[in-house]
């Protein structure tokens, strides 16, 4: 039996979510699955990825194939770099301890490019935020300057 890791959509129209699911690659789109690995909600910014890591690589070492969108999830989830770091150690290009050390690397310095980018999001917020609010504000103060000039009485010839 061919296994996949593929997809299945849910959510309403123009407002998918998705749930990853291991399924033999002849059941349809979004019908019988063998077991379900996690979920990704692309409406997010960035997009929200949860998948149960052991049970996922667990189905990649016994030979199931992403298709592509899965690959570049479980490749951003650091799945497919264990995978490959566990085939250098079965074919003893490395030690266990070599592979977990790259391993940790590699993802402390995902984690911190995850953090920058969530970082660089909400301070780009905070920044539109004030500068609509500073155009507002000086908006207002002309208008009200506007309505000042206007309801001034105007100076008749006798003041003058």
């Amino acid at each position: 039996m061919a296994t996949k890791l593929r997809l299945q959509r849910h959510g309403k129209k123009g407002k998918p979510f998705y749930h990853v699911v291991a399924a033999d690659a002849r059941a349809k789109r979004d019908g019988r699955f063998i077991e379900k690995l996690g979920t990704y909600n692309p409406n997010t910014n960035p997009a929200t990825i949860e998948i149960n890591f052991d049970k996922a690589l667990d189905w990649m070492m016994k030979g199931a194939q992403p298709t592509d969108t899965v690959r570049a999830l479980l490749s951003y989830s650091g799945i497919m770099h264990k995978k490959h770091l566990l085939e250098g150690v079965r074919k003893g290009a490395l030690t266990e301890e070599q592979a977990e050390k790259k391993f940790e690397a590699w993802k402390t310095e995902k984690e911190a490019k995850i953090q920058a980018k969530k970082d660089g999001l909400t301070t780009k917020n905070d920044n539109d935020l004030a500068s609509k609010l500073a155009a507002e504000t000086a908006t207002k103060e002309a208008r009200a300057k506007d309505i000042a000039a206007k309801n001034a009485p105007e100076p008749t010839a006798e003041e003058e």
